[in-house]
């Protein structure tokens, strides 16, 4: 690949709200895991209901952990359902220790570090849409119709199926799929969902809680919400560093950017 011309791509604005944004979910992750253990299981029902059970993480037998999704069980002994308790033995726990906060199990401590991090997380998906807007650049984050035949010819060349990248601006069709889901689409839901969990907002908005369904049906929405983001951040930094990842990093930290041939034709 030849190489282009080096641009300031991110301002400090966006930098920083990326790292905010990194560390606040993570802390979002392991505190939702500690809370989702003082229940540990997702209804497909209004109101908590096991003939409407999607997934379910316990330990029947003492010692024997079992996780059920959708009437199909496995043991997951060790992994879930009976596992670390985070004070240096094991007991029947849905998530293990070492991934939760705190890491022993504390419901409302757990809902203290959820609600912190939910906040800088806000705040840091809102610097980011300010900032790109102020920029100017937050209409080429956005998918539209051209970038979708686009689509396949990037991930090709993601998995090395092509030799060059097609043809696109700062921004590469599936950067833009992957900003327009997560930012406009994943992130609302997963913050609309949290507050409908929220027993003190549901009593002011109960119809949030209606629109999801219930209680038990926002729930099982706002994990599926988080699974979606995990699975946006492992493909994310799989293209990371499989698209120069000193480069990728440097941006990032820097906010300078060396394009492509292919990305300086259009940038």
């Amino acid at each position: 690949m030849q190489m282009g011309r080096m641009i300031y791509r991110y301002a400090v604005a966006t930098r920083i709200s990326h790292w905010f944004w990194v560390i606040a979910f993570a802390a979002l992750v392991s505190s939702g895991l500690q809370i989702f253990n003082a229940a540990p299981f997702l209804d497909a029902s209004d109101k908590s209901s096991p003939a409407h059970r999607v997934l379910s993480i316990q330990s029947p037998q003492d010692g024997v952990g079992t996780t059920t999704l959708f009437g199909h069980t496995f043991t997951t002994t060790g992994w879930l359902g009976y596992t670390d308790d985070g004070m240096g033995g094991r007991t029947e726990r849905a998530f293990p220790g070492w991934i939760t906060i705190p890491s022993y199990q504390d419901l409302a401590d757990g809902r203290r570090w959820h609600f912190f991090f939910a906040w800088i997380a806000i705040a840091a998906w809102l610097t980011w849409v300010i900032s790109s807007a102020i920029k100017g650049n937050l209409r080429e984050m956005i998918l539209c119709p051209s970038d979708i035949p686009k689509l396949w010819p990037m991930q090709a060349y993601y998995l090395k199926l092509r030799r060059e990248p097609p043809p696109h601006g700062i921004y590469n069709p599936l950067q833009k799929a992957a900003y327009t889901l997560v930012g406009f689409v994943i992130a609302p839901l997963v913050v609309l969902t949290g507050i409908a969990l929220s027993p003190g907002i549901d009593a002011v908005a109960q119809p949030l809680t209606w629109f999801f369904g219930g209680r038990q049906f926002a729930r099982l929405w706002h994990f599926a919400g988080m699974l979606l983001l995990i699975g946006f951040f492992i493909v994310h930094t799989f293209q990371v560093a499989t698209q120069g990842l000193f480069n990728q990093m440097r941006s990032m930290i820097t906010g300078w950017y060396r394009t492509s041939e292919n990305e300086a034709t259009e940038a």
